[in-house]
């Protein structure tokens, strides 16, 4: 029923919303005790490269798993399939693990240069802890990609929510006494009371073949289709780490804002962007299994113009409100009005990275759908190329500033890219119906900023989150109007998946 799969895609855009806000109460919390400080800077610094590795395991493995399982459930051996993909990711995760620990008080150093000994120690020691979590990772990475494949999206994101809260509710505790540690810390142990918990759930349905031995070749031929996956995935992390290298040469605090104002931003992301490709995903997936093309352009074409509907007056309404809600959020106690002004700046440039890559994460579906993950390696290693260049001339020219910029236009050419490979490969898409469906949102989002431009001064006396609520309503209701007067479809598509109930065909 569609009925089904709206209640399911709600409950995640729940979940997904909950997964954001808990985000955003570390990050405050981080503010509220060290600032924009170089323990701050430090810990950040730290993160990137286990993160990568993370998302390797994490969004990587759901990408690769799900159209793999659902092709071994056809099979009718998708508990063998799982077994097998689980015990080889221990055994991978685990190897990642130690050397990943053995190495970080070599590259931290190199990579970070400018640093001073305090920063550098700080950030060796937080890289350990948090690649000792990979082991752990990977177990839960199976799991969640097992919740997704069976559409229980919410499952995936209240055990991410678990590790959140634990890092928050170990810096209540710890980060008066060890600093920065608490948090990496926390996160350690969310993730052990993530896979417990995902373990549990999974326990009673015996999903996994007890003595089954290796298969290698199973294991092998999954992580072909992983790897290239999965570094697709990191790509996003490497390029994080470019920007956070240049930034690392300028002013204290200057990792943080980068930081701060990237996981803002992406909130919209977050929330509607990844719940749009994640439950595409599995429509997509079957679709191919089915070897129906129509209903699988039909589907790439309605995520296309669904992200955009969501996500440009998202945005937008962001970029008109974003000093109340940075003033808001972040600043009190080692966090100044100073820092609110510097983050600010750095995400008003952060938003065409938004969109671009909600986009593309529409794209990316339909190549992993097909199988087809290793054709945007090559666009991918352009993309890191270009990253280095473009923060080189523009890091110059604007300071850290130029960070954001970079990847605002590094993602215009990540999405173009990708674009036009897929569709050569899939033998064209609707582009007019596609193009008309772009301008007619493009249009209602420039009559809500229009509106909201000319009557936000009437609420500059009000309390901050009066101001953001309000206008907040005001901006959603011109621009479904608009939407509704421009006839858009994409809106009509969503109505109907979220709202109406009728039975499936």
């Amino acid at each position: 029923m569609k009925s089904k799969l709206g209640l399911a895609s709600i409950l995640f855009i729940i979940a997904s919303l909950l997964l954001k806000v808990s985000g955003l109460l570390r990050d405050m919390v981080i503010a509220y005790y060290f600032g924009d400080s170089y323990v701050t800077d430090a810990y950040y610094a730290a993160f990137i490269i286990p993160n990568m590795f993370i998302l390797f395991m994490t969004t990587g493995m759901k990408n690769a798993f799900v159209p793999s399982y659902i092709d071994a459930l056809e099979e009718k051996r998708g508990k063998i399939h799982l077994t097998q993909v689980f015990k080889g990711t221990i055994v991978i995760s685990f190897i990642i693990s130690l050397l990943g620990m053995a190495l970080s008080p070599l590259y931290i150093p190199v990579i970070y240069p400018e640093f001073s000994g305090a920063a550098t120690d700080i950030a060796i020691n937080v890289t350990i802890i948090f690649f000792a979590t990979i082991v752990f990772v990977g177990m839960n990475a199976v799991l969640e990609a097992l919740f997704d494949a069976e559409s229980k999206y919410s499952i995936s994101i209240v055990a991410q929510i678990m590790v959140i809260l634990t890092s928050i509710f170990a810096a209540f505790l710890f980060a008066n006494k060890i600093g920065a540690y608490s948090l990496a810390i926390g996160y350690f142990v969310g993730t052990i009371f993530s896979l417990i918990f995902k373990m549990l759930l999974l326990l009673p349905r015996k999903m996994f073949v007890k003595k089954l031995p290796f298969d290698w070749i199973e294991i092998k031929h999954f992580y072909w289709v992983f790897i290239p996956v999965g570094l697709t995935v990191a790509v996003g992390q490497i390029n994080l780490m470019v920007g956070t290298i240049f930034a690392s040469y300028y002013a204290e605090g200057a990792i943080t804002y980068i930081n701060y104002a990237k996981n803002l931003v992406h909130i919209p992301q977050g929330i509607f962007g990844v719940t749009i490709g994640t439950i595409i995903f599995p429509l997509l997936s079957k679709a191919i299994s089915t070897d129906n093309r129509k209903l699988f352009k039909r589907g790439i074409e309605q995520g296309l113009t669904a992200m955009y509907l969501i996500l440009l007056p998202s945005i937008v309404g962001m970029l008109l409100l974003m000093p109340n809600i940075i003033e808001l959020l972040y600043e009190r106690g080692a966090f100044t009005h100073e820092a609110t002004i510097a983050t600010t700046e750095v995400a008003y440039l952060y938003f065409g990275s938004v969109l671009f890559f909600s986009l593309n994460n529409i794209i990316n579906k339909g190549f992993y759908s097909l199988k087809k993950g290793h054709l945007i390696l090559m666009v991918s290693g352009l993309s890191i190329l270009l990253n280095v260049i473009l923060n080189f001339i523009l890091t110059n020219w604007l300071g850290y500033r130029g960070v954001p910029l970079s990847a605002s236009i590094m993602a215009l050419f990540y999405v173009v890219a990708q674009f036009i490979i897929f569709y050569r490969l899939v033998g064209g898409l609707q582009l007019k119906a596609l193009g008309i469906e772009f301008l007619k949102i493009t249009l209602a989002t420039g009559a809500m900023a229009g509106v909201l431009y000319f009557i936000m001064p009437l609420f500059d006396t009000w309390y901050n989150i009066v101001q953001i609520v309000v206008v907040a309503i005001i901006g959603a209701i011109i621009f479904l109007l608009c939407s509704y007067l421009f006839k858009s479809h994409s809106l009509k598509f969503l109505v109907d998946k979220f709202l109406r109930k009728k039975e499936s065909t």
